[in-house]
């Protein structure tokens, strides 16, 4: 049965914790999980807002390590990991990738095992191809297993076309912020389907929660096989935005497409693009989010992306609140 609301608990120590110790996506996790790391990260955002009497003192992660791992470019997912570690106690190691043994030809399997030979607690990678971090995860397993250790927890901060599991958590914040709920919310995902990972995270959180999900984009960019899962896949914008509660901007990911999928920038813009006349005369009621980084002029217009409509830095700010509920929730003792 799905909650209708995020009721908020007393403490931390009443959250569930999840069945794994790694976060590797939001497919395989149960609505209760999702749950738990919402009412988590609310906590925490409580915690970080300033308070003027008998202030919380915040959970520690003191002794605990983590290590960012990118393997493709970051600001706000990587950095919002660090600051969440850091304001947990936590000792943080970034890698740079392209200064790194990598660049000596070194393997990915390699690398992960160099550093669980250094004792870190958790794993944050970013990976250009899907099924990236399961593999760490497995590798860091076997390898627990061999040595009679604790196994690493890994966080999957993207892999590829496949999902963005922190970025859905975030984005439900913010819902849920706004509306006081999640179920019945009709949010429509616009643009480069094919290519996110955000609108596949996305979807599996909104659908396991009750919301309705719906796709609309350029057709070559938009698989239909998503309306197996329960998405709503829509031809044209006025179609898919019309009484939604959210329009949900995708960034065009020309890096991971191949040529041919849609005319032009100037051709997707007229057709996909939003700014804030379209969303007046077409869903006035709507909110717009964004993953960032944005586009401007492409999926999204400078006064539309500006004003008191779009929540884009709200998402940015609960970042923080939702990786620290997620490294708190895998690698606390409680």
């Amino acid at each position: 049965m799905v909650e209708t609301k995020l009721q908020l608990p007393k403490s931390l120590d009443e959250v569930p914790k999840p069945r794994f110790c790694h976060l590797l996506g939001i497919e395989p996790l149960e609505a209760w999980e999702i749950w738990s790391f919402l009412q988590a990260a609310a906590l925490f955002k409580k915690q970080l807002q300033p308070i003027t009497q008998s202030p919380v003192p915040t959970p520690s992660l003191s002794g605990k390590s983590l290590v960012t791992l990118f393997y493709e470019p970051s600001t706000r997912t990587r950095t919002s990991f660090e600051m969440a570690a850091r304001k947990l106690g936590m000792g943080v190691t970034h890698i740079a990738v392209a200064a790194a043994s990598v660049v000596k030809g070194e393997s990915l399997k390699d690398t992960v095992l160099t550093l669980h030979a250094l004792g870190y607690d958790a794993f944050v990678i970013r990976h250009a191809h899907s099924g990236a971090p399961y593999f760490v995860a497995r590798v860091l397993e076997e390898r627990s297993k061999q040595t009679n250790g604790k196994v690493p927890s890994v966080l999957n901060a993207g892999d590829g076309m496949h999902e963005h599991p922190t970025q859905a958590l975030l984005d439900l914040l913010t819902m849920w912020e706004v509306f006081g709920r999640i179920e019945g919310l009709k949010v429509a995902f616009v643009g480069d389907i094919l290519h996110s990972r955000v609108a596949r995270s996305g979807m599996w959180a909104l659908l396991k929660l009750g919301a309705e999900v719906r796709f609309v984009g350029p057709p070559t960019m938009v698989p239909e096989q998503f309306e197996a899962f329960g998405v709503r896949i829509c031809k044209t914008l006025p179609e898919a935005v019309d009484d939604v509660d959210v329009v949900y901007l995708l960034r065009l990911q020309l890096e991971r497409q191949q040529a041919g999928l849609f005319p032009s920038v100037n051709e997707y813009h007229r057709l996909f693009g939003m700014d804030l006349r379209k969303l007046h005369e077409l869903c006035p009621q709507a909110l717009v989010m964004h993953p960032g980084p944005m586009n401007r002029g492409v999926e999204i217009a400078s006064d539309l992306a500006d004003s008191e409509k779009a929540r884009i830095l709200d998402q940015v700010t609960n970042g923080v609140a939702v990786r620290m509920a997620v490294l708190w929730l895998l690698l606390s003792e409680q």
